[in-house]
């Protein structure tokens, strides 16, 4: 199974009601950034990046098992979405340097009862 980061306009990633990126936002972030590209393949939202991924759903915008490469660029586009970055266990990351491969490690080791 694997760890989740999204970029969430939230506190709280899964009760985001009221403060959704909609997703014709996401698509047209998506087109004004050269580096990013539409995975029609893969769904409707889903998007290529040189070193990684990142999809739409429920209002958010989310990867698995990031690379601090792919945190970095999500990082740049909460900003340009006026969002955080939040984990799936309701971590704030405002930085890559917040982020190495024990992080993740440690994160997807976690139960989901340590989780809450």
């Amino acid at each position: 199974m694997g760890y989740d980061l999204r970029i969430t306009r939230s506190t709280d990633w899964s009760r985001n009601a009221g403060h959704e990126i909609n997703s014709s936002e996401w698509l047209d972030l998506v087109g004004s950034d050269p580096e990013l590209a539409l995975d029609p393949d893969n769904g409707p939202y889903a998007v290529n990046w040189t070193s990684g991924w990142f999809d739409w759903a429920e209002g958010n915008i989310f990867t698995t098992n990031p690379t601090r490469a792919t945190v970095a660029k999500m990082l740049r586009l909460a900003g340009q979405l006026s969002g955080g970055l939040q984990g799936d266990n309701g971590e704030f990351y405002e930085s890559v340097s917040e982020w190495t491969a024990e992080t993740l490690e440690a994160r997807s080791a976690e139960s989901p009862q340590e989780k809450r």
